[in-house]
C-alpha cells in the first residue's frame, strides 16, 4: 500500500471482485432456470492471511470467498446452485511477470519454481464439481507440498 499504485488496485479490483460478481451475474438467471448449478471461484490463500506488501491483492481474495459464500446462503434456499471456493496457494502463472513493484518483485524472483501445477488446481475444482448433488464442497485450500 505505501507505494500508492492506484491503478494496480483498480486493476486488481476490477478482475477480482468485479470479474467475480460479473460471471455470476451471467450465469445465475439460467442457473436458476434450471434449478441447479455450481459457481467455482478462485481465491488464493491470501483470502485467509495477509502478507506483507498484498494488502489489496489479500482484500480482494477475502471478498471472493465472502462473495461466494453469499451466493451460497442467498441460493441454496431456493434451488440447488452451488458456490465452491478454490483456494490455491503460489502457483506457476505469468502473474509474477505483471509484478512493477521492486520489493514484490524480489520477493516473487526467490519463490519462481517453487509454485503448485494448475493442474492440481484443476484436480481440485474436478473434485468439487463431481460431488453428489447432496453435497457441497465449499472450500478447497490447495498447496504446494513443500514451503517455499
Amino acid at each position: 500500500m505505501s507505494e500508492l499504485r492506484v491503478d494496480e488496485w483498480d486493476q486488481m479490483i476490477d478482475v477480482n471482485i468485479k470479474g467475480v460478481l460479473y460471471g455470476i451475474a451471467a450465469v445465475l438467471p439460467t442457473m436458476r432456470e434450471q434449478q441447479s448449478g455450481h459457481v467455482i471461484n478462485l481465491s488464493s490463500t491470501s483470502g485467509y492471511q495477509v502478507s506483507p506488501t498484498s494488502a489489496i491483492y489479500a482484500a480482494t481474495k477475502f471478498a471472493v470467498r465472502a462473495i461466494s459464500e453469499g451466493l451460497r446462503l442467498e441460493e441454496s434456499s431456493t434451488s440447488h446452485i452451488k458456490a465452491t471456493v478454490i483456494a490455491p496457494d503460489l502457483r506457476q502463472t505469468e502473474l509474477f511477470e505483471s509484478i512493477t513493484s521492486p520489493e514484490v518483485q524480489s520477493i516473487a524472483n526467490q519463490l519462481s519454481g517453487k509454485g503448485i501445477s494448475p493442474y492440481s488446481i484443476a484436480r481440485a475444482i474436478a473434485f468439487a464439481i463431481n460431488e453428489p448433488d447432496d453435497t457441497l464442497v465449499s472450500e478447497i485450500m490447495v498447496r504446494p507440498t513443500a514451503l517455499p
